[in-house]
């Protein structure tokens, strides 16, 4: 048991640090391609920060555990929501712009919609509904690629990380690779030996995937948010999230759902109203003065903790 701790001390230290570089890098890379901030979080960030996401849920799913792989995504999009959005506001209120919210936000649940009405109509997600999530996310990268190109996306910068002196290509591209391995490794290992933690304490499978793994994979997308949030890069921060919570389930859940069609398992209704509500009530904040507040952070932090004690009691 004192050995699992260690390991997870240590993984959290990777991923803290992973995540420092990792922005540092992303945020570099925006100034000198003259992106905006935001498709970089929606982009690069998001796609690097989802990668535990797709190792585990595909592992899971391969191993016959669908349950775990949709615990895991459903989790996960909970957590960037309420946990990974209320702590980065909490360090910092983040500035949102009025496309995050007219846009990439209503796209967010969208998907989370989709994604409870093809699950819970027949309990399960074949390989036409994985199909329809894949095309899903087809149309999120064409919009995406199409606001880095709009004048409007410029227009749209808040100007909080502008930089007139661009950096070396290679060195963000260096750090963006070695925050990003930090990150994944990191993550890999909190997860691995937090579940041997939690099955040793009798914690079932389900709640390890709502859980654990769920908050665990989600680790490279908390600690760079509030990394980004604390470094004034506002865009990065709320942008990893929406974006994590779209590939997680247009191309994580389509890519392992093709391959490999994937049941409820222990997943209720209650898991997929929460996070399509979780998304909802961040568009409601974001929407009211264009940014979330600290007490607003405050409020997806408890909400984020009730539902986790709410599941581990009721398990």
């Amino acid at each position: 048991m004192l050995l699992d701790l260690l390991f997870i001390i240590i993984g959290i230290a990777l991923v803290l640090w992973g995540a420092d570089k990792f922005t540092d890098g992303a945020s570099a890379l925006a100034r000198r391609m003259k992106v905006p901030p935001i498709v970089i979080g929606l982009t690069v960030v998001a796609m690097g920060t989802s990668a535990p996401e797709l190792f585990v849920s595909m592992a899971s799913a391969l191993k016959g555990s669908s349950g775990m792989a949709l615990g895991n995504i459903v989790g996960s999009n909970i957590f960037n929501a309420l946990a990974i959005v209320g702590c980065a506001a909490l360090v910092a209120p983040i500035v949102i712009t009025p496309g995050t919210v007219k846009k990439d936000i209503p796209f967010a649940i969208v998907a989370s919609a989709a994604l409870a009405l093809l699950t819970l109509i027949d309990g399960r997600l074949d390989r036409i509904d994985a199909l329809l999530l894949l095309a899903g996310f087809a149309v999120f990268m064409v919009y995406t690629l199409r606001l880095a190109r709009s004048g409007n996306a410029q227009q749209e910068t808040t100007g909080e990380a502008a930089d007139a002196t661009p950096a070396n290509l290679w060195k963000c591209l260096g750090l963006i690779v070695l925050g990003l391995a930090c990150l994944i490794v990191g993550s890999n290992i909190f997860v691995n030996y937090a579940s041997d933690v939690a099955r040793q304490l009798g914690v079932s499978d389900a709640v390890v995937g709502l859980t654990i793994v769920a908050c665990g994979t989600s680790l490279p997308e908390l600690a760079t948010s509030v990394v980004s949030a604390r470094k004034g890069e506002s865009a990065i921060a709320i942008g990893n999230a929406i974006g994590s919570n779209v590939f997680n389930i247009l191309l994580i859940l389509g890519l392992t759902g093709t391959i490999c069609p994937m049941t409820l398992g222990g997943i209720t209704w209650i898991d997929m109203a929460m996070m399509l509500g979780s998304i909802g009530l961040l568009w409601l904040f974001s929407f009211t003065k264009l940014r979330v507040q600290r007490w607003e952070g405050g409020v997806l932090v408890a909400i984020f903790l009730a539902y986790m004690t709410w599941l581990v009691v009721t398990a």
